[in-house]
């Protein structure tokens, strides 16, 4: 391999100035200003990641499209790619002839050079980082929090947060030449249709630029959110005012970090075993596997349903309502005290002549008619989060059955069991 001479290198230079220049003239048409063209070898984009607070350069609005490549797209982009291996070699002469070669065949060849780079990128395993060179001066300091505590009588605008970042600070497009029209919207009505998202959209808006994550920081939207989940029986008012105090009022840290009870679905446990089976053979050993699911419904205002099925999602999900009357279907109530979710008052629907409904209290229909209800059920879960703030996991703690004319409690047999994975339900018809 020889070494490149001088020429090379102005060649080289040559040719990136030729085509800034190009790239340059064809945004002066443009309404809006925009920032200079990335040199070729410029590092790639990091893919954002749902919930975290990495914000994208220049804040593009949408994401690099998936549309299929021509044939022509194909060569000019391996050609690329050949030309971006050749320059990390150091053979500038042959690196300048195929870029060229390759933007005659596509002049948006880069684009779709970077378009394959991030979606490779995002199916790589993440390699472990260096704590030796990679770590803070200070491990054990705070990391800088994205909005600073404010007292909690005031609340800064909007406007004032952003105020600091540069004035062409907006959504831009991927193409220069297309508008976007997001950028027409005032601030406030922005701030208004994002109110109206569930924060797993919300959060998905956040994190394709900048400004998409300041906005979504707005500390009215989580406030909302806040008070609108964290009402009895999730948890009391006092609990809650200790941990937006403890927050320093960063009303979506508590959003994420105080437990809760999802409502927007079910928890569902698919549980199995093997069963031995008869064989009128006495070599053939016949063995049975058994799946049966346990769905559990969780209603804002406390009431509770557990449907014991073999019946896949797709069949049981209708089922788990107030008016269904089936073998194992139970309705009860639930309370959270931490991480402990209590059931309490436990009856299968149709146990007894008794009409028990979500709309009774069913400690005075067990009150009133101790000979018609024999049996009832308490459950203890515990709730974890996998990942942080979701609070997506319920794991059996106990689980016992109680006969009302002796009052004896004895504990139910569960070591079939599963933990409950939380699945988001749109409709249960």
């Amino acid at each position: 391999m020889h070494k490149p001479a001088a020429p090379d290198i102005d060649e080289l230079a040559r040719f990136r100035a030729e085509w800034r220049a190009e790239v340059q003239a064809r945004r002066a048409g443009h309404a809006e200003q925009s920032e200079p063209a990335v040199p070729l070898s410029a590092p790639k984009a990091q893919l954002p990641v749902a919930g975290a607070s990495r914000p994208t350069p220049k804040g593009i609005v949408s994401g690099f499209p998936n549309a299929p490549l021509s044939s022509r797209q194909h060569a000019a982009l391996a050609i690329y790619r050949t030309a971006v291996e050749q320059e990390r070699l150091g053979e500038l002469d042959e690196a300048v002839r195929l870029y060229r070669m390759a933007f005659q065949k596509d002049t948006d060849v880069d684009r779709l050079y970077h378009r394959e780079e991030l979606a490779l990128s995002a199916t790589r395993p993440r390699q472990p980082t260096d704590s030796t060179t990679r770590a803070p001066p200070n491990a054990d300091a705070p990391l800088p929090q994205a909005v600073l505590p404010v007292h909690p009588t005031h609340t800064i605008p909007l406007l004032d947060v952003i105020s600091g970042f540069p004035d062409n600070f907006a959504f831009e497009p991927e193409n220069e030449t297309e508008p976007v029209h997001i950028n027409v919207l005032p601030d406030e009505m922005l701030v208004k249709i994002l109110s109206l998202l569930d924060p797993t959209t919300l959060e998905r808006f956040a994190s394709i630029s900048r400004k998409a994550r300041i906005f979504t920081l707005e500390r009215s939207l989580w406030r909302e959110l806040v008070l609108k989940t964290y009402k009895p029986p999730q948890l009391t008012q006092a609990t809650l005012d200790a941990a937006v105090e403890q927050s320093l009022y960063d009303y979506r840290r508590v959003f994420i970090e105080q437990p809760r009870v999802r409502t927007d679905g079910l928890y569902i446990s698919v549980c199995h075993y093997i069963r031995p089976g008869l064989s009128e053979n006495q070599w053939v050993n016949v063995n049975h596997l058994i799946v049966y699911h346990r769905y559990l419904r969780f209603y804002p205002n406390g009431h509770f349903i557990h449907l014991r099925t073999h019946e896949e999602p797709a069949t049981a999900i209708p089922f788990v309502n107030s008016k269904s009357r089936m073998q194992g279907l139970f309705f009860g109530r639930w309370m959270l005290e931490g991480t402990q979710v209590y059931i309490t008052n436990l009856v299968e629907a149709i146990d007894s002549h008794v009409p028990i409904s979500l709309e009774d209290d069913l400690g005075d229909i067990l009150l009133a008619n101790p000979d018609l209800v024999r049996y009832v059920f308490t459950m203890t879960l515990s709730l974890k989060s996998k990942p942080l703030g979701r609070w997506n996991r319920l794991d059996f703690t106990a689980f016992d059955s109680m006969q009302l004319r002796s009052g004896e409690s004895l504990p139910v047999l569960a070591k079939h069991e599963r933990p409950f994975w939380f699945s988001k339900i749109r409709s249960y018809h």
